[in-house]
């Protein structure tokens, strides 16, 4: 907190607050829960970037501290999921919808990674899945790029260079906001 707390003006003046990300900050439930509280305290909006996959109660008792969430959706389809990030999505989207029936401030976030998520039917299965949360109306899409290549070949992992190298077209972007569109979503490019 005392981190937090040196940049306090700062927050006051641009009605700012604190984002909690990572990796992903839930696997230190403890600390965040109590780091979300001790904000919360001080008045300091509190924001959690997180892809969901936790522990449902465990979720539920941080979200009372939590002003805003950034939940990060990958794909629809569990067997895509599974492919892609070697887990089911199900806690995850069941987590959404969750926070969503609680009415907690959400915007989904959508890396968008051509050959993994963006064809129609994944891009439909999205659209159709958001549109029916009960309070989320807002979805950022966020465009693949080159950014991690470096850092790929230095973890070694060859497999990541793959999707790094093919980021999205201009074109594929907007043919995708148009489409997320018409399920009377506001998109965001980038965020």
């Amino acid at each position: 907190m005392k981190e937090i707390e040196k940049d306090m003006l700062f927050y006051d003046e641009s009605r700012g607050g604190v984002t909690f990300s990572g990796g992903e900050p839930l696997m230190q439930p403890f600390f965040l829960h109590g780091l979300l509280k001790a904000c919360k305290e001080r008045g300091v909006h509190t924001a959690v970037d997180t892809c969901g996959h936790t522990n449902s109660d465990v979720l539920l008792e941080i979200s009372k501290h939590v002003d805003l969430f950034l939940y990060d959706v990958k794909v629809i389809n569990d067997e895509k999921h599974i492919k892609f990030t070697g887990v089911s999505n199900k806690l995850i989207l069941d987590n959404l919808n969750m926070l969503s029936k609680i009415r907690q401030k959400l915007i989904v976030r959508f890396a968008l990674i051509p050959g993994v998520n963006n064809d129609k039917e994944d891009i439909l299965e999205l659209g159709a899945f958001v549109s029916s949360l009960e309070n989320v109306k807002e979805i950022s899409i966020l465009p693949y790029h080159k950014g991690g290549i470096e850092k790929s070949k230095r973890l070694r992992k060859p497999e990541y260079l793959f999707f790094l190298s093919h980021s999205p077209t201009a074109e594929t972007i907007s043919e995708i906001e148009r489409t997320l569109k018409d399920f009377g979503l506001m998109i965001q490019i980038g965020g």
